[in-house]
């Protein structure tokens, strides 16, 4: 499926023109090279308010499927993107930023520091990415795949979807097992036929072998007495 995207900036440099944005353009086509079509994209300065605003109109309004912010991840006192994202969404996707944390920790020790937030309002997911293009495009890269599952989940009957994969997995490995039983038998059947027969009588006390060299007969009577004949 097709999901539109918004992208957003948020830097207070980039906002005043002083510094040049190449973490936006950079995720839009990240974005697009995996099919989005990206709908939205604006700079914003470092104001909770301006952040909150922005996020709700995509999500209420514009009605996107994903919203991806790029900035104001870090510790200075100005990066406050992921207090604005958590004002405003109804569900945190916690597995996302810990992803993300976890693939920047294989690259860098600093990668503990960023406070990135994720999750759901409505049918958009909001998703904070750091500032710098590179660590932007690192962090996309390990969520993108699981991020368009997420959407396909959010924009259909998620749960249903999910037991319906369960129950085909359950299908799948009892057809596993029965074909394992059915072979097990037919090796069984097979052995014993070139082997042999085997023969049990319990109701009259016979045993009788058939074997490639003849027919043994044991018989136990109900006296005790124990008789063997060779065919």
């Amino acid at each position: 499926m097709n999901y539109e995207a918004a992208v957003l900036t948020i830097s207070d440099k980039g906002f005043r023109g002083e510094r040049v944005d190449t973490s936006g353009p950079a995720i839009c086509a990240m974005l697009e090279e995996a099919g989005y079509t990206v709908s939205y994209r604006t700079i914003l300065p470092d104001e909770a308010e301006l952040i909150r605003a922005e996020l709700i109109a995509c999500a209420d309004m514009r009605k996107l499927a994903l919203v991806l912010t790029t900035g104001g991840t870090g510790f200075s006192p100005r990066d406050v993107t992921p207090e604005a994202t958590l004002a405003v969404i109804e569900r945190e996707t916690r597995g996302i930023p810990e992803a993300m944390r976890w693939a920047s920790l294989q690259i860098t020790p600093r990668g503990c520091l960023s406070r990135a937030a994720a999750g759901i309002r409505g049918r958009t997911l909001i998703v904070n990415l750091p500032g710098s293009e590179r660590a932007a495009k690192e962090n996309l890269a390990a969520v993108l795949d699981a991020i368009g599952h997420g959407l396909d989940m959010l924009y259909s009957s998620g749960s249903a979807d999910c037991a319906e994969h369960h129950h085909r997995h359950e299908e799948e490995h009892h057809r596993h097992e029965e074909e394992h039983h059915h072979r097990h038998h037919h090796e069984e059947e097979h052995r014993h036929s070139s082997d042999g027969e085997h023969r049990h009588h319990s109701y009259d006390g016979d045993h009788r072998h058939h074997s490639s060299d003849g027919e043994h007969l044991h018989r136990h009577g109900s006296d005790g007495e124990h008789r063997h004949r060779r065919g």
